[in-house]
């Protein structure tokens, strides 16, 4: 009897330990088909943002020329058309926005008298398809997937930004063996339609070195160089790659020691008269010293600040404003 109450002590303490043990190995097989499953999401959200062009059959109609189609008869655009030569856009592949680069084109599109939302949509539709363009998403956006990817569309809220919460987008791909791949999309109410259209091109870098042989050449020939050189915002200070260009200028007037050089600085139109002038003179002084700095006589150079006063384009755009923004080395004798 004694012996009995000793094993069953014994005994429960074995169960417990198989279901226990069996507990755990149980535990581990959850843990690995959570695991397994969340590797599959992953790969699902992977391929949700993925657009697989060999799928989609090349268009054989004659599309024309970027921007491809006209707007619907009776409808025009509201606003400054948004045309860059190269930007970035966003579009639904499966309700993931998803960032594409290439020539951009987006306007806000009204009725010259009334808008119909169905004639605008219609109008589209039916155009796309006949030039062979797939539909690829059609339908509305999450508030978490507006709030996700809209701070880094720097374009939103210019013409045509799609994507906002509640706007019903059609999303339309279109391959061309002349051109390559096109993506269109658009969206409207029941008072203005938005259209934006992408042609899908690599970046390709245009920025180069300023050499002092080109400086040389341009004062030679043109009796000027026109260069940007960057500054600290809103200061004289030269930033670091700026320093490199007045570097090279310094190379350049030591190829000819008998160069003498007046430097004139410019900026845009943008803030106050007085205080462009007095900026735009500071950053030539700057240019000055620092090529003195460099080995090069004070009594070659002069230096001289215009401010807004002479700008090379109108200041009527971002990128007119960034060629306004420069220091022209002018040759003096």
């Amino acid at each position: 009897m004694r012996n009995l109450h000793l094993l069953l002590p014994l005994a429960i303490v074995l169960v417990s330990c198989q279901q226990k043990n069996g507990e755990e190995a149980a535990l581990e097989i959850v843990a690995d088909e959570v695991e397994q499953s969340s590797t599959e999401t992953v790969a699902q959200e992977i391929e949700a943002v993925a657009l697989d062009w060999e799928k989609i059959p090349y268009s054989h109609a004659d599309i024309g020329v970027f921007p491809y189609f006209t707007l619907p008869e009776g409808l025009t655009t509201r606003n400054r058309i948004f045309d860059k030569k190269y930007d970035v856009c966003f579009f639904p592949i499966n309700g993931t926005m998803t960032p594409f680069e290439g020539r951009l084109y987006k306007v806000d599109v009204v009725g010259e008298e009334d808008f119909s939302k169905r004639y605008f949509e219609k109008s589209m539709e039916d155009y796309l398809l006949s030039i062979g363009a797939v539909k690829i998403f059609e339908g509305e956006i999450s508030s978490d997937e507006y709030y996700r990817f809209s701070p880094q569309d720097y374009n939103m809220g210019n013409a045509g930004g799609i994507g906002y919460v509640g706007e019903n987008i059609h999303f339309y791909a279109l391959r061309s063996k002349e051109q390559g791949n096109i993506y269109i999309q658009f969206t409207s109410d029941n008072a203005a339609g938005k259209l934006n259209v992408l042609l899908e091109e690599a970046f390709v870098q245009t920025m180069t070195k300023v050499l002092a042989d080109e400086i040389v050449s341009d004062l030679s020939a043109k009796g000027k160089s026109i260069l940007h050189i960057n500054f600290e915002v809103d200061q004289s200070a030269i930033a670091s790659d700026g320093k490199e260009v007045v570097r090279q200028i310094a190379k350049a007037l030591q190829q000819d020691p008998s160069l003498h050089v007046s430097i004139e600085g410019h900026t845009d139109s943008d803030g106050d008269l007085s205080h462009n002038k007095k900026l735009s003179n500071d950053r030539a002084y700057a240019v000055m010293r620092f090529l003195v700095s460099e080995g090069i006589e004070q009594s070659r150079l002069t230096a001289k600040g215009f401010g807004s006063e002479k700008p090379m384009l109108p200041n009527d755009s971002e990128s007119n404003k960034a060629k306004n923004r420069r220091v022209e080395l002018v040759k003096v004798k």
